[in-house]
């Protein structure tokens, strides 16, 4: 039998040769833990309101920002206010907002301002808050009266000012069914100033006052004579709907435009650059087509943005 100590050295010795691998090992796997990877920078967080345009162009930024290499987060759905507060929080990193609605309900804006000038308003207002409005897109989906596409070619008329001249004319008897909803009618800016700055003659019997969906179903059901309506909404096209144009220019101008947050500007630079040139690719006609896809063609918004991107060569 091996004498005690004998086992007692050749252990002590088992021992030590076991301690100097697993030194070697751990000190092999240091450098590996030293040059591990940093954690990823935390994502552009895109917002979206919750119609169907705002869909789209939410989904289409998050995509398009993802193909350049950049993570992002999305959160759509949202309510005007609650985007907003989101953004101004520092929540949201990057929105699609409108010139009309930002310096009328956001910034209390009531002064009458062109296209331009109001995007210089708010880009100026939004300043003071972080947040950077970048170029506007083609989109300007504000209001707009329609008629169903029969009337229209039967009245000839193409301009606000020609429908009204042409009420005028037809004297006081006759009878001009106008849908409109119920918001719009009752707004210090609505129906009350439109018929004053084109002269309508509108009675009150002649005034429908409906919810904004019906408005559409009456016009495509050629039951009024006009409609309000957005100018970008699926259903202009989607109804054959007419859209008079405003010709004297009583309607806020509601252009598109993605708005960002300093913070993230200054995080990713790249995003002005890459939003600028996604804006320059949009406008009525686009958009009115992608919302005609969603709303009549019953196509997914996220399938729908990723194919306006391809064909466009953005991604």
């Amino acid at each position: 039998m091996e004498p005690k100590r004998d086992r007692e050295r050749r252990a002590f010795w088992a021992f030590m040769v076991v301690g100097a691998v697993l030194a070697a090992v751990l000190l092999g796997s240091a450098p590996a833990r030293a040059q591990a990877p940093a954690a990823e920078a935390a994502p552009v967080r895109v917002g979206g309101k919750n119609f169907t345009e705002q869909l789209i162009l939410s989904s289409m930024t998050s995509q398009y920002l993802r193909a350049k290499g950049i993570g992002t987060e999305l959160t759509a759905g949202l309510g005007s206010t609650l985007m907003r507060q989101a953004l101004e929080s520092g929540q949201l990193d990057v929105v699609w907002d409108y010139t009309g609605t930002a310096l009328i309900v956001f910034n209390k804006v009531e002064e009458k301002l062109d296209a331009k000038q109001s995007y210089a308003r708010v880009k100026a207002l939004d300043a003071a808050r972080g947040l950077v409005w970048l170029e506007p897109s083609g989109i300007n989906n504000t209001y707009a009266l329609a008629m169903p596409k029969e009337r229209a070619q039967a009245a000839g008329v193409t301009t606000l000012s020609a429908y009204a001249e042409k009420m005028r004319k037809s004297g006081e008897d006759a009878q001009h069914p106008f849908a409109v909803d119920m918001e719009f009618a009752a707004r210090p800016d609505g129906l009350e100033p439109l018929k004053a700055r084109y002269k309508l003659p509108f009675s009150r019997r002649d005034v429908i006052q409906l919810d904004p969906g019906l408005v559409y179903t009456a016009l495509k059901n050629n039951q009024v004579d006009l409609g309000l309506v957005y100018t970008t909404d699926g259903r202009v096209k989607g109804f054959e709907l007419v859209l008079l144009e405003d010709d004297l220019h009583f309607f806020a101008d509601y252009s598109a435009v993605p708005v960002v947050r300093q913070a993230a500007l200054d995080r990713h630079p790249e995003l002005a650059t890459l939003l600028n040139a996604l804006a320059a690719k949009l406008d009525n006609a686009s958009m009115t087509d992608m919302n005609y896809q969603v709303d009549i063609g019953q196509q997914p918004a996220d399938k729908v943005a990723a194919e306006f991107l391809r064909s466009h060569g953005l991604i």
